[in-house]
């Protein structure tokens, strides 16, 4: 049976809290056991590898994404709304740099249930780029260029790799300024 109250659900749950607290080279089978007071052979009523873990929390963490993104766009447009998702990806991975790093490069190639996670995920930067009349493929560069802005700076940042005295929000201040006039 079971324990009462853990679900497959509530183990992701367990894990997400391991890495924030811990980092993702703390996240093991027997991490997660121990903190959800089970033996580690429990957790397979619930999941079945650490792989299949690692892959539920990234499709719940592109779905978090996903629903933070969408709110801070809600009701922008154009520029504006470029500039809103690209500081909330900053935000949330200087935030949560543990969860993070467990989304995948490219969750589109992943589970079903993650590539439809990462298609919603797709879908907001589609919305966002949309004003600007580009062509399909246009776009898809543009989210490119948006993605690899924000991940890169966001992820060298989380990592302390900005060790120059010079204020690094106005840096990416600029970097956003730069990513709109790309886009124009």
């Amino acid at each position: 049976m079971p324990r009462a109250g853990l679900s497959r659900a509530a183990v992701v749950d367990v894990a997400l809290a391991l890495v924030d607290e811990k980092g993702v080279e703390a996240l093991s089978l027997a991490a997660v056991a121990d903190r959800a007071g089970v033996a580690a052979p429990s957790l397979y009523k619930h999941v079945g590898s650490l792989a299949d873990l690692r892959e539920l929390m990234a499709e719940q963490v592109i779905k978090q994404v996903t629903t933070l993104f969408a709110g801070e766009v809600m009701g922008r447009s154009g520029d504006e709304a470029v500039a809103a998702l690209l500081r909330a990806y900053r935000a949330y991975v200087l935030a949560n740099p543990g969860r993070y790093a467990l989304a995948p490069l490219d969750p589109l190639r992943g589970s079903p249930q993650l590539a439809r996670a990462a298609g919603d995920l797709l879908d907001v930067f589609i919305a966002v780029v949309r004003g600007y009349g580009l062509t399909e493929s246009a776009a898809t560069h543009a989210i490119r260029r948006m993605r690899a802005a924000a991940h890169g700076f966001a992820s060298l940042e989380a990592g302390g790799g900005f060790g120059q005295p010079e204020d690094v929000d106005e840096s990416y201040e600029m970097l956003v300024d730069m990513v709109l006039r790309s886009l124009r």
